[in-house]
Order: structure tokens, then C-alpha cells, then sequence
């Protein structure tokens, strides 16, 4: 597989003639020109997820693409995007994008503080390849993980939280995502590094450049 990171949640898989876009938010940069998409995937409604302001001329501008999210996501896409684009997913359901098979798992968005209300948050995970964009839950679905996209950063989230996570699934590849709010991520890479599982290769992908993974 190969993937372009574009910065926080948003990464451009490729495999083989299928192109999937998951996670165009406000915090990623670079998605808004990518072109030949079968289908773009929406992991939940916050914007730094959903740039909904973008998302109907991305949708315009790749007419063979889906949409394909959780049920928040799709009715803040209403008037945006062809209802007919849109399909809707709930924890367990499997997808096929142009033979790619495609399991929701998880459920519910971390919590960001108690006060907060908890929103539907839908990971996404790829049964060939066996990738993971979890979105912003760690909650480590019943899955064999070989590929994980591991959120660093975040109001939900701590460097501990982080470290824990990627310990709980210990995938053979990990790479981060999930950082755009940070002013030195090099700092939280360098020590996840150290505090990984000793068996996961653990990657930092150049912004915009595909990578072979």
C-alpha cells in the first residue's frame, strides 16, 4: 500500500488503481487537489476530521467517489453532497471500495473531558492490508492490526496515552498521524519511539510524499 500523509488525520491510500482519502480536515493541507478518488472516508464530524466548508467541491471534483461515513458526518454533508453518494456506517459493517474490503470498528470518540459530550467516532480498517486509521478512539478493536496510523496528540489525549495504545495493539508498522497541534512533534515522535513495543517499526512519513508501506 502506498500513503500520502497531508498532515494530522488526513492520509491518501493507494492500492494498486484504488485510491481511498480518509480524514480531509481543516488541519491537513494538500487534499483539496487530489484527484481519481473512488471513495473519501470520514472517521467523525469534528472539523480537524471533516472540512465541511471543502467537501463538497472534493466530492465534485471525483464523481466516481463515495462518501462514506458515520451517521453525524452524513447529515452535515446534507446539501453538500449527492445523498446518493453517500453511504452511512455503523460499527461491524464491511464496505468494498473497488475490491477493497473495509471494516468500521470502534464506536465512540475518546473523551475529550467529562463535561464534553462524547460524539460516534468510526475507525476504519483495511482487511488485505491489515491498516488501522482508528480516527480519535483508542480503543483497540478485535482486529489483526499490522499497520497502524497512531493518533500522538490531541485534548483527548496524552503522550501516555498514545505510548499505551500502540503498546495494546503492537503492530509490526506503526506511523504517526494526528499532530498538527503540536509546535514540535519531533519531541513526542523520539519518545514513542523509545517507549514502543521492541518489535514495531515505527515511522514519521514525509508530508505530501507517497510512501510504500
Amino acid at each position: 500500500m502506498k500513503i500520502t500523509h497531508f498532515g494530522h488525520a488526513c492520509l491518501l491510500l493507494e492500492t494498486g488503481d484504488v485510491r481511498i482519502l480518509v480524514d480531509p480536515g481543516t488541519m491537513s493541507q494538500g487534499f483539496a487537489e487530489v484527484r481519481d478518488l473512488h471513495a473519501v472516508l470520514v472517521t467523525h464530524s469534528h472539523h480537524d476530521h471533516f472540512d465541511k466548508p471543502k467537501i463538497g467541491a472534493l466530492m465534485d471534483a471525483n464523481l466516481e467517489a463515495r462518501l462514506i461515513v458515520e451517521r453525524a458526518t452524513a447529515d452535515e454533508a446534507q446539501g453538500l453532497v449527492d445523498p446518493e453518494r453517500i453511504e452511512v456506517v455503523s460499527s461491524g459493517d464491511r464496505v468494498n471500495v473497488m475490491g477493497i474490503e473495509i471494516m468500521a470498528v470502534g464506536g465512540t470518540h475518546a473523551m475529550i473531558h467529562p463535561d464534553v459530550e462524547r460524539t460516534t467516532n468510526i475507525g476504519y480498517y483495511f482487511t488485505d492490508s491489515g491498516l488501522l486509521h482508528p480516527g480519535d478512539d483508542l480503543t483497540p478493536p478485535a482486529v489483526d492490526v499490522k499497520l497502524l496510523a497512531v493518533p500522538i496528540s490531541g485534548p483527548w489525549l496524552s503522550l501516555a496515552d498514545a505510548v499505551d495504545y500502540l503498546r495494546a495493539i503492537n503492530p509490526p508498522v506503526a506511523f504517526a498521524m494526528h499532530e498538527a497541534a503540536l509546535t514540535h512533534p519531533g519531541f513526542w515522535y523520539d519518545t514513542i519511539d523509545t517507549l514502543k513495543p521492541k518489535s514495531t517499526k515505527f515511522q514519521i512519513l514525509a508530508p505530501g510524499t507517497p510512501t510504500e508501506l
